[in-house]
């Protein structure tokens, strides 16, 4: 899937956070809800404007962001 195709980052919109094209439903929300165990019907459910291929979309966006960052992890 081409992500690039769904995920729209504009300084207009969202105050240039990652959103879902043609909407202001941030790729945020949708993977905080997916960390919830929040289900895809349900998502789907809360925000009618989202498609299926958009939750995939955020889930390919953020596959991508690991691979081009590090996040420091605290060590015990």
């Amino acid at each position: 899937m081409n992500w690039r195709e769904r995920i729209l980052v504009s300084v207009e919109i969202c105050h240039g956070k990652p959103c879902i094209r043609g909407t202001r439903i941030m790729v945020s929300v949708i993977l905080d809800n997916l960390a919830d165990n929040v289900s895809e019907e349900t998502i789907l459910k809360n925000y009618p404007s989202l498609v299926r291929e958009d939750i995939r979309a955020a889930i390919c966006y953020a596959a991508e962001l690991t691979q081009e960052r590090f996040v420091s992890l605290k060590t015990e």
